[in-house]
């Protein structure tokens, strides 16, 4: 069993003054969801997520050797232009890591970083922010210890990037990811994600997720604190155990390829992440009527077509539509047809099962 003291380093057998690294990192869409954690990033209950593919941030980080005066020194660059508020966050981060990675104050770091989607609308941004930002630190670190292995890198930047954002974890590496100590799922852990042990059933392989853009806009209230508000909630503890349930079934349903069940299991945990927040206190809503117009929209076609197709929602009013890459084609011509104007400009975002974070391969 790891705990987080495995992952602080002895001694690096190398030195590195300056230089760069640039990862991508993909967003991700939990199937049975997290909401509510308890301190140091650790959820209140197990989670399951596909990875996806498009939907991801890219960040070069350039570093160069400093006077390690005491503070952290870096410049933040989003877009390709300065990023004042997104610091702070940047700064508590690199302060939650420290422990790990006690090099970080001996460089002034340039982190140039930009998205493939609209930034806080939802669709998990800051998981695929942290999770490239900790691929990168974890490079810098391979190259003062170069005798450092993959799996090693990959399992602690799961870990970092978890300090980050909690979903991040599941932002690194696999197509399907666990996070969350889980009595079923082989090598489980609250510290970081670990990639589905069981052989993924062929109606999930290139499974496609495509999102309607409901509303590109900040979300009113912020999944931190539609976290905390789960310390007192009248239902937390039931919904802790439907959620260890729901990813018992759903490891089943993976390998079995049982696509009615899938649906029932993923949509029921979508609505059961947003009546926890409205049944919180104070309570708030992050679906706007063009949700409920889809959900609706998506279960009329269904019963119509008997097409296995379904939708989740994240903390935010986007839809994820999610069905098999072999119905593509009817799917996407009924999201034209229907559900086009119920998005923000129309805009949607065609996606589908990835494989996790990127090294760009520099010139």
């Amino acid at each position: 069993m790891f705990l987080a003291n495995d992952f602080i380093p002895e001694t690096y057998s190398a030195t590195i003054d300056q230089g760069s690294f640039t990862w991508s990192a993909p967003s991700n869409i939990a199937l049975v969801k997290y909401w509510g954690k308890k301190d140091k990033q650790i959820p209140a209950n197990p989670s399951i997520s596909f990875t996806l593919n498009h939907c991801k941030t890219i960040t070069k980080l350039g570093f160069s050797k400093k006077e390690n005066n005491g503070n952290f020194s870096f410049d933040l660059l989003f877009e390709g232009k300065p990023k004042e508020d997104f610091k702070p966050k940047i700064e508590k981060f690199l302060e939650r890591i420290e422990l790990y990675l006690p090099f970080l104050k001996n460089y002034h770091f340039t982190i140039d970083t930009q998205n493939t989607f609209p930034h806080s609308s939802g669709i998990a941004s800051s998981a695929s922010g942290m999770a490239a930002l900790a691929m990168n630190f974890m490079s810098l670190e391979k190259a003062l210890h170069p005798e450092m292995t993959d799996d090693y890198l990959y399992q602690k930047a799961s870990f970092l990037a978890r300090l980050g954002s909690g979903s991040a974890c599941r932002s690194v590496k696999g197509s399907v990811v666990v996070w969350g100590n889980h009595n079923n799922t082989k090598g489980s852990s609250d510290l970081f994600g670990v990639e589905f042990p069981n052989t993924i059933h062929d109606n999930f392989r290139n499974y496609q997720d495509t999102i309607l853009l409901v509303d590109k806009g900040e979300k009113q209230v912020s999944s931190t604190v539609g976290h905390d508000l789960m310390h007192n909630h009248p239902f937390a503890e039931r919904r802790f155990a439907q959620a260890h349930d729901n990813l018992d079934k759903l490891s089943i349903i993976l390998q079995n390829g049982n696509l009615d069940e899938f649906i029932k299991i993923v949509e029921s945990e979508a609505l059961t992440l947003h009546a926890m927040m409205m049944t919180s206190m104070p309570y708030f809503i992050l679906m706007k009527p063009n949700t409920l117009e889809i959900i609706n929209a998506v279960w009329k076609f269904r019963n119509e077509t008997k097409i296995p197709v379904c939708f989740t929602l994240d903390a935010g009013a986007n839809v994820h539509v999610l069905y098999p890459k072999n119905v593509c084609e009817k799917v996407l011509q009924f999201i034209q047809d229907e559900l086009v104007g119920y998005c923000q400009n129309g805009h949607y975002i065609c996606d589908e099962i990835g494989f996790g974070a990127q090294l760009k391969i520099e010139n």
